[in-house]
């Protein structure tokens, strides 16, 4: 088993069911113009997203870390027409490609994007009193994805379902010793999700054209 022949399977199931289209291809695209790291989520994990949004009845998502907005379309494709997703990012320049995308896809009206350090904005929708959401997916800077996960318990109710990305790392989330700061935040995610009594949760082991990776998959009891 070799990374090409993961890459060959991902793209044996992207052409099988053939979901991603013009404005998501262009969508890559742009992030590759534009110097955006090309660490969105594969088309073979955007469907999934997309299922899971739409196998909840999500009519409201919270996405932290929109980047060229890729996983974000993937995600508004599964609201109703009155749905609302609402999407974080750090950088202005990503967010301004990103809403560009967003407008292609014919989602201005249901997606929003807010700017800003996702640990600063976050507190605000929870002091604005806002609907809590059906589906949140994390897929942001890793350090401090245990604050994330207390952050979207709040943001909650029962039956949201909470995706993160990247919480596998290529296998370095066994290792006890790393330096890497992603992993051990990674690390302290998955052991604050696993002891958490409010959610029931697993980690999926991925590979693909994103290499060898999961996604920690809980729902809120």
């Amino acid at each position: 088993m070799n990374q090409q022949l993961f890459e060959s399977v991902d793209q044996y199931i992207g052409d099988l069911m053939g979901d991603e289209d013009v404005v998501l291809k262009e969508t890559i695209q742009s992030m590759i113009d534009a110097d955006i790291p090309a660490i969105s989520v594969s088309a073979n994990q955007g469907k999934f997203l997309q299922l899971i949004a739409k196998m909840n009845n999500a009519k409201r998502i919270l996405e932290l870390g929109t980047l060229g907005g890729y996983s974000t379309i993937w995600l508004g494709r599964a609201l109703p027409a009155n749905g609302y997703l609402l999407t974080l990012e750090l950088e202005q320049a990503h967010a301004n490609v990103a809403q560009q995308n967003i407008n292609k896809a014919g989602l201005t009206n249901i997606v929003e994007i807010k700017v800003g350090r996702a640990l600063d904005v976050l507190p605000q929708i929870v002091d604005g009193k806002n609907a809590p959401f059906d589906l949140i997916f994390i897929d942001a800077d890793k350090e401090p994805y245990a604050e994330y996960f207390e952050w979207a318990l709040k943001l909650s109710h029962p039956g949201t379902v909470i995706i993160a990305d990247n919480v596998v790392r290529d296998g370095q989330v066994i290792n006890p010793d790393t330096t890497d700061e992603r992993v051990k935040g990674v690390q302290r995610f998955n052991k604050a999700l696993a002891a958490n009594k409010q959610v029931t949760a697993t980690i999926i082991q991925t590979v693909g054209s994103k290499e060898y990776d999961g996604m920690a998959i809980a729902i809120v009891l």
